[in-house]
């Protein structure tokens, strides 16, 4: 892999209110690359999404990240002030949501926020910021940008939401994108339009992009590197066709397992029993033991470590 753009070591993200603290990102290591699309998969509930807030600096008032490091080129991010880090947020690091709608808002054009971004990132005036926006609303796909810059959101279609979420955060060139399930409120053929488009901003900007989903289909079509996340904890990682060849840990041959697939012969669909436990909930022991199909005594004796299985292939099961 080239060198990191960004390197997260050790991320414990915790919620705390005035009776509790619960533990929802539990020690996490992974690394991108320079141009490297990584996936991060698992059910809901597993801490995928706080893991991409506690990136991009953007937990609510009740959660903190208590321990580890988040490098951006370097830079340590965890620490650094609102004003410090809103340099990068929107600049360097983009992100794109799951509902566009609810981070639009609502009471504001297209265009007053798209240009305000660039204006405060950029340095440039207000026309100029406009030029900015309608080059990248046509670059995602509108034919007349003008007209889009003076609509309102609710005036727009989920997929055009999403196009001009997406032109909002590739308008400053970031270096890093992340992507949290951005195609998942989406039908098919809209979901097929806005992945070939970030597919082509890839190409075309050699940005890095971590893509969160839970849809294994979108994962063998985009990502070059797939980390697999459960109750907190990373569970496996490998590039894609590894991972997708040769699975090692339970909880991944079950996702792949509950995965419908348009080619060869037809096979029953077989589901993970149970659920995701509550974060903070979670066992001193194997978390995805109480739920896998090959568990031993000793899986629920010990807290198994994410060991390496050689060619950058990771898994934490003592299974494996």
């Amino acid at each position: 892999m080239s060198q990191a753009i960004l390197s997260v070591k050790a991320l414990k993200t915790v919620f705390r209110d005035r009776k509790s603290e619960r533990t929802v990102v539990d020690g996490i290591d992974f690394e991108i690359g320079s141009n490297e699309v990584v996936a991060l998969v698992g059910e809901s509930g597993c801490g995928k999404s706080i893991t991409s807030l506690s990136i991009m600096g953007l937990l609510p008032r009740s959660g903190e990240v208590a321990d580890g490091e988040i490098r951006f080129r370097g830079q340590n991010l965890v620490g650094l002030s609102k004003k410090e880090i809103s340099r990068l947020r929107g600049n360097k690091m983009a992100m794109i949501f799951q509902e566009p709608m609810t981070s639009l808002n609502p009471v504001l054009t297209i265009g007053t926020q798209m240009t305000e971004g660039v204006r405060r990132h950029l340095g440039v005036s207000k026309e100029e910021a406009a030029k900015v926006a309608d080059d990248w609303l046509r670059r995602v796909g509108f034919p007349e940008p003008a007209r889009i810059r003076r609509e309102y959101p609710h005036r727009l279609s989920g997929g055009m939401r999403q196009r001009v979420m997406l032109a909002m955060a590739m308008a400053c060139k970031p270096e890093l994108l992340i992507a949290d399930e951005p195609t998942t409120a989406l039908d098919v053929t809209i979901q097929a339009q806005v992945l070939d488009l970030i597919r082509q901003l890839i190409a075309e900007t050699r940005m890095s992009v971590l893509f969160i989903t839970h849809d294994l289909g979108v994962v063998a079509e985009m990502a070059t590197r797939v980390v697999v996340m459960y109750a907190g904890q990373i569970v496996e990682t490998a590039d894609v066709r590894t991972l997708f060849t040769s699975p090692r840990h339970p909880y991944t041959k079950g996702l792949l397992a509950s995965t419908p697939r348009m080619t060869g012969t037809a096979r029953k669909l077989v589901p993970i029993p149970g659920s995701v436990p509550p974060a903070g909930q979670y066992a001193a022991s194997c978390r995805f033991a109480d739920r896998c199909p090959q568990a031993r005594p000793e899986c629920r004796e010990q807290v198994p470590e994410l060991r390496d299985a050689g060619g950058g292939h990771q898994v934490r099961c003592i299974l494996a």
